[in-house]
């Protein structure tokens, strides 16, 4: 199959030149590019130009899970066998991840490659603003730029309520789109759908927030099970279980994912910080540099909370973050120095034996 035909047949997906070029060198060995769509059970399924492959992951199944393959990668794929397999993934541009809930603080990849981060929040429930922070601070570490839809608001007829929830997430989500949407009545839709329409998006939320129904919208058939969400807390259940990935009818490719009970934080101090852009600009203006915004003179954090400027919700939730980051990181570097300590033992102890078996031959 030539490059034009692997092109064309790839596009859809996202394939341009520079995933070409980063492909390049496997080529002469007759492998195949292709995008991973699924993974599940150490085998994936991966679109090529040749059609949806099913292989087996054995080989890029490391320890580190964060070196794992995962859906939005692109592979490079064995052309026949049985098992077939993925010998490697190209290199990453972004990869959304979350701590795991391991007592080891290790990373964990939900999505590769993502332009575009839809973070659906349902407004059938009092919005949970540092729920909200916490899945900006993640997707702005991902490097991917992310959008905060809210869904059901034909629930929210009262056009000044709905615009003071509106008003709320905007000041928890600065620089970032925040869409209000209905699957019901479509309001809404033929925005999202155009920011949607080109690059590759991955669609997180909790369960109940309505990720499966604003896929069915976005695609434009119902692929996704939907079910409907307990009237008394508005959490509905798991009805994606695996992370998928699909290219819309429109343009772009979407990713949904399972609803996320828990969004740790992972090594995210860059997102976030671009969260809280407006306390990190107002501490530049401290007195004190290193200034810890608790009762400092000169603070100009505390001083914009004292005016109304900054509300007080806003800087703890940033202590929170900055906190519970800080510790994460602590325990992943205590985590590699103990695996560094083990593999210098284990040289040590082959360094040892060697010697001895020297010694034994030369007596």
């Amino acid at each position: 199959m030539t490059s034009t035909s692997v092109f064309s047949a790839l596009a859809p997906y996202g394939w341009d030149e520079a995933w070409a070029d980063a492909f390049a060198p496997y080529e002469p060995e007759g492998l195949l590019p292709g995008r991973v769509v699924r993974v599940d059970r150490g085998q994936c399924d991966i679109v090529t130009a040749d059609g949806i492959l099913r292989a087996d992951t054995a080989f890029v199944t490391p320890h580190d899970p964060m070196r794992v393959l995962c859906t939005g990668d692109w592979a490079v794929v064995e052309p026949a066998g049985n098992p077939r397999y993925v010998r490697t993934y190209l290199p990453r541009r972004t990869a959304f991840v979350r701590s795991t809930s391991s007592k080891r603080s290790e990373g964990q990849i939900l999505a590769a490659n993502v332009d575009h981060a839809i973070i659906a929040v349902s407004l059938a429930v009092e919005l949970d603003l540092g729920r909200i922070e916490r899945f900006l601070a993640l997707a702005w570490e991902s490097g991917a730029q992310p959008i905060v839809v809210l869904t059901k608001a034909d629930l929210v007829p009262d056009a000044v309520t709905l615009s003071y929830l509106v008003r709320d997430v905007e000041t928890t989500a600065p620089g970032v789109p925040v869409l209000t949407v209905s699957a019901l009545d479509g309001e809404g839709l033929d925005v999202l759908v155009a920011v949607v329409s080109g690059g590759t998006t991955v669609l997180l939320g909790q369960s109940g927030a309505g990720k499966s129904t604003l896929a069915n919208v976005l695609i434009g058939e119902d692929v996704m099970t939907v079910q409907a969400a307990r009237d008394a807390d508005g959490k509905g259940r798991h009805t994606t279980t695996t992370r998928n990935l699909l290219a819309l009818p429109g343009g772009g490719v979407l990713i949904d994912t399972p609803g996320l009970r828990g969004v740790g934080l992972w090594d995210a101090e860059t997102g976030v910080g671009q969260v809280f852009s407006e306390i990190e600009e107002l501490g530049r203006r401290c007195r004190f540099h290193d200034c810890a915004h608790e009762s400092e003179p000169g603070c100009a954090v505390l001083a914009a909370i004292d005016s109304g400027e900054l509300p007080e919700r806003r800087l703890e939730s940033y202590r929170k973050l900055i906190r519970e980051n800080q510790r994460i990181v602590a325990k992943t570097d205590a985590r590699l120095r103990s695996e560094i300590r083990k593999e210098w033992k284990k040289r040590g102890a082959q360094g040892k034996a060697a010697m001895e078996a020297k010694r034994g031959r030369w007596a």
